[in-house]
């Protein structure tokens, strides 16, 4: 099953850079993991805000679900989840 999942991330004003930081580190890696797994297929930022969209490839919501909350900055994310299905007019 596609899913597109927009998350936008906001961290607390009292968080300090390094800790922000630490996150982005983590996050990165985890999201990396994601992609070579073929679980996330594509991930794109949104200009101008810290957020993304993502199209994630799995096998229900139970595994969407279990993806997105292992993300470790998952606390401060608010994310929109819209499940995909193939348009009748696209060529691939």
């Amino acid at each position: 099953m596609l899913f597109l999942a927009r998350m936008d991330v906001t961290f607390p004003e009292s968080m300090t850079a390094e800790t922000k930081a630490e996150f982005q580190v983590k996050e990165k890696e985890y999201s990396g993991n994601l992609q070579r797994e073929g679980r996330m297929r594509d991930i794109w930022r949104v200009v101008g805000e810290y957020a993304n969209y993502s199209v994630y490839d799995v096998a229900d919501n139970d595994e969407l679900h279990t993806i997105l909350s292992g993300f470790p900055m998952y606390p401060y994310m608010d994310i929109k989840v819209t499940p995909l299905a193939k348009h009748p007019n696209s060529i691939k």
